[in-house]
C-alpha cells in the first residue's frame, strides 16, 4: 500500500514537472520573458524578503509580552552554562551581600531551578508557604531575605518528574503568584543550561541583568560562554562573570593552588567584552556553612570569603547603574 501511494505520488510529480508553466499578469506574458534569468532572480529575491517579513511578524505575535513582577524594581538572574560550578551558593551570597552592603535595600531570592531546588537547604528553610488575602503565596524568610522555591511545595526527596508544559506552568506560578511585597532586587537562581526555563523567564519579565558563574576550568568556560551568548541573543544585559573556586589556599602552609586553572573566567570576560565581577576562592568554610544553611556572608561576615561575595555584590550594583544610564 505504501509503495503504491509512493508510486502514484512520483507519477503525479513527473506529470506536473513536464507541464509548461505560464505566467499571467492580467494578460499572458510571452514565453521568452518568462525564461529571463534576471526576472526569475528578482522574483525569488522579492519572495524571500516577503517570507522573512511574514516569519518575523508571526514570531513577534507568538512571544509573550514582558510584564514586571508586582513590587519588584530590578530582577537579577544568576546563571551558569552547566551545573556544579557553585551557581546557587553564589546567588544566595549575592543576595545577602547586596543587603549587607546597603541595609536600606530589600532583597528577595527566587529559586527557578524546578528540578533541583537548592535554596531551601542553603537558606535553612522548610515548610509550605502560606496564602495571602489575595490568594498569593507568601515567601518564607530567613536572614532578612524572603525566598520562594519549588522545594517548599514538594517533599525533600520527592523527584519532580515533569514535562515541559508542567515546568512552564510552575515557573509562571513562581513568577506571578507570589506576594513579594516591595523589593529593590529580586535575585533569581536559574537552572543550569540554556533551555526552556531560561527562555520563558527572559520573555515573561523584564530583567535588569544577568550574572554568569563559572569556574576557571576550560570545560566550564565553554558552557558559560554559551550562557552569556544566549542572554545577549534575547537582549538581556550581561552584567559580568563571577570566577568561582578560583584558588585554593592551604590552611596549614597558606600555599595557593589553582585547582581548576588560572584566570580562565577573566580571559573569557575579555573575549566577550564584559566585566569580571570578582573572584571567589575554593574554601572549606564556604562549603561547610552552605551545607548547614548558614551562608558565609552572614555566618562569617568578616572573613575573606564573605568579603569576596560583598565585592561581587558591589560590582553588580555598579554595573546595573551603568546599564540603566
Amino acid at each position: 500500500m505504501a509503495q503504491s501511494t509512493y508510486s502514484r505520488l512520483s507519477h503525479l510529480l513527473r506529470i506536473s514537472a513536464n507541464k509548461p508553466s505560464l505566467l499571467r499578469a492580467g494578460a499572458e506574458i510571452k514565453h521568452g520573458a518568462a525564461c529571463c534569468p534576471q526576472l526569475t532572480r528578482c522574483q525569488r529575491s522579492v519572495d524571500s524578503k516577503a517570507l522573512q517579513e511574514r516569519q518575523k511578524q508571526q514570531m513577534a505575535r507568538g512571544l509573550p509580552k514582558q510584564k514586571p513582577i508586582t513590587g519588584v524594581r530590578q530582577v537579577i538572574v544568576v546563571a551558569s552554562g552547566k551545573g556544579g560550578v557553585g551557581k546557587s551558593t553564589t546567588a544566595v551570597n549575592l543576595a545577602l551581600g547586596l543587603m549587607a552592603n546597603d541595609p536600606s535595600k530589600s532583597v528577595g531570592l527566587l529559586d527557578a531551578d524546578v528540578y533541583g531546588p537548592s535554596i531551601p537547604k542553603l537558606m535553612n528553610l522548610k515548610g509550605n508557604p502560606e496564602l495571602s488575602d489575595n490568594n498569593l503565596m507568601v515567601p518564607l524568610t530567613n536572614y532578612g531575605i524572603p525566598c520562594m522555591s519549588m522545594g517548599f511545595l514538594v517533599e525533600d526527596v520527592a523527584p519532580i518528574v515533569w514535562r515541559g508544559l508542567m515546568v512552564m506552568s510552575a515557573i509562571e506560578k513562581l513568577l506571578r503568584q507570589v506576594d513579594w511585597g516591595s523589593l529593590d532586587y529580586l535575585v533569581v537562581d536559574m537552572p543550569p543550561g540554556t533551555g526552556d526555563v531560561q527562555l520563558s523567564i527572559t520573555q515573561n519579565i523584564p530583567i535588569a541583568g544577568a550574572v554568569i558563574v563559572s569556574t576557571p576550568q576550560d570545560i566550564a568556560l565553554l558552557d558559560a560562554r554559551r550562557g552569556a551568548e544566549m542572554f545577549k541573543k534575547v537582549h538581556v544585559p550581561v552584567l559580568g562573570l563571577v570566577q568561582n573556586m578560583s584558588v585554593f589556599q592551604c590552611p596549614n602552609c597558606n600555599h595557593q593552588t589553582h585547582i581548576f586553572g588560572s584566570d580562565g573566567a577573566r580571559q573569557l570576560a575579555d573575549t566577550l567584552g564584559v566585566r569580571l565581577l570578582g573572584d571567589v576562592p575554593l574554601h572549606l568554610n564556604i562549603r561547610e556553612m552552605s551545607d548547614r544553611g548558614r551562608p558565609v556572608v552572614v555566618s562569617s561576615p568578616d572573613s575573606p570569603e564573605a568579603e569576596a561575595y560583598r565585592k561581587v555584590a558591589s560590582a553588580v550594583v555598579q554595573r546595573l547603574a551603568e546599564v540603566n544610564t
